[in-house]
């Protein structure tokens, strides 16, 4: 399981459930190309912090799995790890 998701959120997402939502994803950032790279990540990171918050607000993941999800974001951004 996800350390992200609880059970119950779990058994409802598989492989295909993520890779439609990252080709939704692709397609809306697509439409963004008039923005700087760097416009983008600072307005990802916007977004993703809120998120991660209502995750943790809305009980759907912890603090720590939240703070451990960020960790192995940035060691894969960074290629480390």
């Amino acid at each position: 399981m996800s350390p992200l998701l609880n059970e119950s959120a779990d058994n409802q997402m598989d492989e295909g459930t993520i890779e439609e939502c990252v080709d939704l994803i692709d397609g809306c950032i697509e439409q963004l190309d008039r923005f700087t790279a760097p416009v983008m990540a600072y307005a990802l990171r916007v977004h993703l912090g809120a998120l991660l918050r209502a995750m943790v607000d809305g009980q759907i993941c912890t603090r720590e799995h939240a703070r451990q999800f960020v960790l192995e974001l940035e060691q894969e951004a960074l290629g480390v790890g």
